[in-house]
């Protein structure tokens, strides 16, 4: 087994999981957590929610899952080069979204809006709630009982009002702490993974092209390598070529500028990690200026693409009348469903209506939203 840093997690020192349990051996606690979130229900319906483009649109673009995966192999990678911890790196990018709507952000964004009158709805913050609450498989405890390093890194981001009602894993947006190192790099791998992969999606859908690309000084600068190397390549190829090397060089600089920052900061534990004024892993300034600029283009030419627009407003449509419907009569949820509507509405009346239908809502994938819609709308399917 690789030494681990200094600064590095360590789940013989950890804070533990919300409940006691006997140690895993031989597995490491967050190796058992790794396990327990590949076996959940959340994370099998990864697999048919969208990533850019709805599930049904074609079987060779990335869905959550799949960038999950991505993710994972980043995140190990960088980890290993850096001294930290593997599995905790892994555990957090497979979960980090679990807490996904059906059709991406645009369903986050219709959601949210339905939910506004109710404390709103944000994915990440969901993601802590299905591996803390909605997993119910365990007889012993809610949830998966993760250890809070793992809990931790899937809240990668948090409102002040909603830190205030989590309690120790909202502390560090209160105190205006750092997360643990793996936690940092599982949220840069993210970022790697889906803008690149993104862009090879785009292409791969006839909504980006390369000479548009070439625009990104991160992409013509690589292509341009591509170009001068090979002299006849398909245009499958001459992307592929090119996108993974953008992916080398973001990872190559990310373990560089984060080493030299590490070094220089010279953190003895994670706790002086925690402490410390700013994020210790990062991109070089020049690296992330190219980033903002990758990112900028893919706002511009792929998720505003009118194509995708379409898609999404009518996805967007699915979810706010499906929250309407549940809202007006919880009768029409599943029987277990309604039986916890009428649980948590007895404590806290309408707004734990909506959080029960949100939570129905955001576990669907995309083709069951769009299922479950046409058998309440379409008046051709009385049943």
């Amino acid at each position: 087994m690789m030494q681990l840093a200094a600064y590095a997690a360590r789940p013989d020192n950890g804070r533990g999981r919300r409940h006691e349990e006997p140690a895993a051996f031989p597995r490491t606690e967050y190796q058992r957590d790794r396990d327990r979130i590949i076996h959940s229900s959340a994370f099998r319906r990864l697999e048919y929610k969208t990533q850019v483009f709805v599930n049904h649109e074609g079987d060779l673009y990335r869905t959550r899952l799949t960038h999950s995966l991505e993710v994972a192999q980043i995140a190990r990678t960088l980890a290993r080069a850096l001294g930290l911890n593997e599995d905790l790196c892994e555990a957090i990018s497979l979960a980090h979204d679990l807490g996904h709507t059906p059709f991406g952000h645009a369903g986050q964004d219709a959601l949210n809006g339905c939910m506004q009158p109710h404390g709103g709805f944000e994915h990440n913050a969901q993601s802590l709630r299905v591996v803390d609450v909605l997993e119910d498989k365990y007889a012993a405890f809610a949830g998966l009982n993760l250890t809070f390093e793992t809990r931790e890194g899937i809240l990668k981001h948090c409102s002040a009002a909603r830190a205030r009602t989590l309690g120790d894993i909202g502390e560090r947006f209160l105190k205006r702490h750092q997360p643990s190192l793996e936690a940092q790099l599982a949220n840069l791998a993210d970022e790697i993974a889906y803008h690149n992969h993104d862009m090879d999606d785009g292409v791969r859908a006839g909504l980006l092209t390369l000479p548009q690309l070439r625009s990104v000084p991160l992409f013509a600068r690589h292509h341009d390598e591509v170009r001068a190397r090979y002299a006849q390549l398909t245009p499958r190829q001459e992307r592929h070529e090119t996108i993974r090397r953008i992916i080398n060089t973001l990872v190559v600089d990310l373990n560089a500028h984060s080493r030299a920052r590490l070094d220089a900061a010279a953190p003895a534990s994670l706790d002086e990690v925690r402490h410390h004024a700013e994020p210790l892993i990062a991109f070089s300034p020049e690296i992330r200026a190219q980033t903002q600029a990758m990112r900028q283009f893919l706002f511009a030419h792929l998720y505003r693409h009118p194509q995708v627009h379409r898609v999404m407003s009518k996805a967007q449509r699915v979810i706010r009348e499906l929250f309407g419907a549940f809202m007006a009569d919880p009768r029409l949820l599943p029987a277990s469903d309604f039986a916890k509507v009428e649980q948590v509405e007895a404590a806290d009346g309408l707004t734990g209506r909506a959080r029960c239908v949100a939570d129905y809502i955001a576990g669907m994938t995309d083709r069951y939203a769009l299922d479950e819609h046409e058998r309440l709308f379409d008046l051709r399917r009385l049943r």
